[in-house]
């Protein structure tokens, strides 16, 4: 294979990874906890609350998170490759 297609394995690892982390973390955040409307509204605003906002904050932090996820994941296999 070659070096691109093994970091694009990597970085795709690094967001999958990161999404699981997301749903997991806002299906239990919340005083609410699942995946139901309810679940998520309080999970994502309990997750904005660390931030100091609210739902909408959460939602761009979960959001986030595949996306650091993925770049450490391709960094790391940079890092690791050299």
């Amino acid at each position: 294979m070659s070096e691109d297609t093994n970091g694009i394995k990597a970085a795709g690892a690094g967001a999958a990874t990161g999404t699981v982390g997301s749903v997991a973390a806002v299906s239990t955040a919340g005083t609410v906890t699942g995946l139901g409307a309810t679940g998520i509204t309080s999970g994502l605003s309990a997750i904005g609350a660390i931030a100091g906002g609210g739902m909408a904050t959460g939602l761009v932090i979960t959001a986030a998170a595949p996306l650091a996820a993925g770049a450490i994941g391709y960094g790391l296999y940079r890092w690791f490759k050299d």
